[in-house]
């Protein structure tokens, strides 16, 4: 009987007609590509299986304006590489209609003129230029009060390229972070002419101040007033810091300041006086901090050496081995010297270096005078 309903089973399911493996899809299978973007992706050069890899749901977009894209962009001046390179790192660029490009195109322009200039950024920040048609009014807003401001147009096209955020959001969020700055700058002994300077300099180091919370700032310096510093000293901070001190909290520059008054034994005005040489030793964290720390003493560098030199800890174990290896094979020992020529940037430290070298490396005698020779 079993045998009976096995067999009947089987036939009936020989009679079931089979798909093809190709053609079985599920309900919920993603539908087929935009072949009109495909096409025109190859035409340009686009690495379109880098565009699969990375953001494939965008080939199966429709509509798409993808010709629409290499079009605005060639209007302008871009070449066919630096086209290829907008498509492939922001292929979402092909979502954006005609006139949502135009409008983008007319609102950039309105700070950078220059063509070529602007294609320079749509390379690097794609993003910001291609948005959405929802955050153009408030860009044009907002493009408004930074002219009233009378920050320059290339500060305003440096925050609309890399803080696009700060353009895309309602003018009076910014309103009030400019307006806390300001305030904050004022009540800290700044001198109301130069604050335009102090606010361009500020923005233009760190474009996403704009989008932290005033509240945040307020706390914060009222955390450093609590631990002993002057007005004066917190806009020193303020400044140097360049609106880092709007990303911190009390809670993690509290930590920090304790590991690092442990690590050196000093009291709190000495300490005060360390973070006012290097502001970073608020923001870093408690294990960079004690990586550096450990990197550095194992190095043979003493305790006393870093606290008169505190910004070296703004240099990792890897770049600070590095150095010292170099100046160690050119007869400069940092274990008996100054830190400061371990400081800076590479190129800061190439220029020391080679200033270091040549008096380190010169003669003891003048190669010119006439030698005395007893006779």
């Amino acid at each position: 009987m079993l045998r009976l309903v096995a067999t009947s089973l089987c036939l009936r399911c020989l009679r079931v007609p089979v798909l093809p493996l190709h053609v079985r899809q599920c309900s919920t299978a993603r539908p087929a590509e935009n072949q009109q973007t495909v096409d025109t992706f190859y035409d340009l050069s686009v690495d379109i299986q880098k565009v699969r890899k990375l953001k494939a749901w965008v080939l199966h977009q429709h509509p798409a304006y993808a010709k629409e894209v290499a079009h605005l962009l060639r209007d302008m001046g871009a070449s066919g590489p630096v086209i290829a390179n907008v498509l492939v790192v922001h292929p979402e660029a092909v979502l954006c209609n005609p006139e949502e490009m135009a409008t983008q195109r007319e609102l950039w322009t309105s700070v950078c003129s220059n063509k070529k200039d602007l294609v320079n950024i749509i390379e690097k920040f794609p993003a910001s230029f291609f948005t959405s048609a929802s955050h153009h009014e408030n860009q044009r807003n907002n493009i408004s009060y930074f002219h009233s401001l009378n920050l320059t147009k290339r500060i305003i096209t440096k925050l609309m390229a890399s803080a696009p955020q700060s353009f895309s959001r309602p003018v009076e969020q910014n309103q009030a972070m400019v307006s806390t700055l300001q305030q904050s700058y004022i009540e800290l002994g700044g001198e109301k002419a130069n604050m335009k300077i102090w606010l361009q300099k500020l923005l233009s180091q760190n474009p996403f101040v704009l989008i932290k919370s005033p509240e945040v700032l307020r706390q914060n310096l009222l955390f450093l007033k609590d631990r002993g510093f002057t007005t004066a000293e917190l806009l020193h901070l303020l400044s140097k810091l360049r609106g880092f001190v709007i990303e911190l909290n009390p809670d993690s520059m509290n930590q920090t300041l304790l590991y690092s008054q442990e690590m050196m034994g000093c009291s709190e005005g000495l300490l005060r006086e360390i973070v006012l040489k290097c502001p970073a030793l608020l923001y870093y964290p408690k294990h960079i901090l004690a990586d550096r720390f450990e990197g550095l003493l194992s190095a043979g560098i003493t305790m006393s050496q870093i606290m008169d030199t505190p910004t070296v800890l703004e240099l990792t174990t890897q770049i600070v081995n590095y150095r010292l290896q170099k100046l160690r094979a050119d007869g400069y020992e940092a274990r008996t010297g100054s830190l400061e020529v371990l400081n800076g940037t590479k190129k800061d430290f190439e220029q020391s270096y080679g200033k270091l070298k040549l008096r380190v490396q010169r003669p003891l005698f003048n190669p010119v005078a006439p030698l005395k020779i007893s006779d």
